[in-house]
């Protein structure tokens, strides 16, 4: 049976300047390189310069992606930007990047799921190709989350980084079997119940402020491990796959620990883990479209490799999606 799939045809990812160590926060902070090292995996991250806008790195993420799929922005029908820091309340940080790449045509909109937030942008775009409403969608993930943390606080500052990273879909006509290219399948979801585990405490109908992160840590992890592995075995049982059949899994990078105990958990070997969180952080929706554009730049990801992508974040939302590359 013929069908129409989603293939990624192209990725880029930008990250800032300013590497922030760790040993940057012990200058302030009542912690140390070693502590943050054995507790999250992480040993720097980059931060934005005061000038550099959540819309700036996505453009950068965005041209990137472009030239590895040999197009231009006009010959892009849709952006979906997921980003929990956008440049404006309005309009979308989305639009500023629809602008800068010369899209002169199509549509642009913001998403909103936080660390989740690609997971979410993916699927929306899949149901954009699939259902005849795009052709090329631009699907990006780009966050400064630097704006949003309390310094003060070791606890979470530490834990979150800035950075973009882009995806090219296409539509292409496939099989309608695990073997074709392209989004085999998504899986979404969300329980706000558990809000006060993971939110920033301010916005325009609250406070008329920003606001800074606040976070249940523990609280965060158990649900992290038992709720990412749950979502990726439904994802890959839609896909009509098993973990085994699983290339590369290319997970939120929030934490060394969930990230190898989810992996455990789904019995996938960590040399089929990508892993970049002890150089970026935290970085939200960028996380996973940075990781991946990574990983394939450095040669791991290759054409036909199926991709298990999970990500969990404030809401709690959380979700995952099978992809053969």
């Amino acid at each position: 049976m013929s069908v129409i799939r989603a293939v990624p045809i192209g990725c880029g990812h930008y990250l800032p300047q300013r590497v922030v160590e760790n040993s940057e926060f012990a200058e302030t902070l009542d912690t140390s390189d070693e502590w943050i090292r054995t507790r999250t995996g992480i040993e720097r991250r980059h931060f934005a310069a005061p000038d550099e806008k959540t819309s700036d790195l996505a453009i950068k993420a965005a041209n990137m992606a472009l030239e590895s799929a040999g197009l231009t922005g006009r010959d892009i029908n849709a952006i979906v930007l997921a980003t929990a820091t956008p440049d404006q309340t309005f309009p979308s940080t989305a639009t500023r990047v629809q602008a800068a790449i010369g899209m002169d045509g199509g549509f642009a909109f913001d998403i909103q799921a936080v660390c989740a937030g690609f997971i979410y942008a993916i699927a929306n775009a899949n149901a954009l190709i699939t259902s005849g409403q795009a052709k090329t969608v631009l699907v990006i993930g780009a966050e400064t989350f630097s704006r949003i943390l309390d310094f003060t606080d070791r606890s979470t500052c530490v834990l979150f980084g800035d950075g973009a990273g882009a995806v090219i879909l296409q539509a292409q006509e496939g099989t309608g079997t695990a073997s074709d290219r392209g989004i085999l399948s998504t899986d979404l979801n969300s329980d706000g119940r558990f809000n006060d585990l993971l939110y920033v405490d301010g916005g325009v109908s609250t406070t008329q402020k920003a606001g800074v992160l606040k976070m249940a840590g523990r609280e965060v992890f158990k649900h992290a491990v038992e709720k990412l592995a749950a979502s990726g075995e439904a994802a890959l049982s839609k896909a009509g796959v098993t973990s085994a059949d699983v290339d590369w899994i290319v997970p939120h990078q929030a934490n060394l620990r969930i990230i190898i105990s989810t992996a455990k958990k789904m019995e996938v070997p960590m040399e089929r883990v990508v892993v970049t969180v002890q150089d970026h952080g935290n970085t939200s929706a960028a996380s996973i479209p940075l990781a991946l554009s990574v990983a394939h730049q450095n040669g791991q990801i290759k054409p036909g490799d199926l991709l298990l992508l999970e990500g969990i974040g404030g809401g709690l939302a959380w979700g995952a999606a099978a992809i053969r590359w």
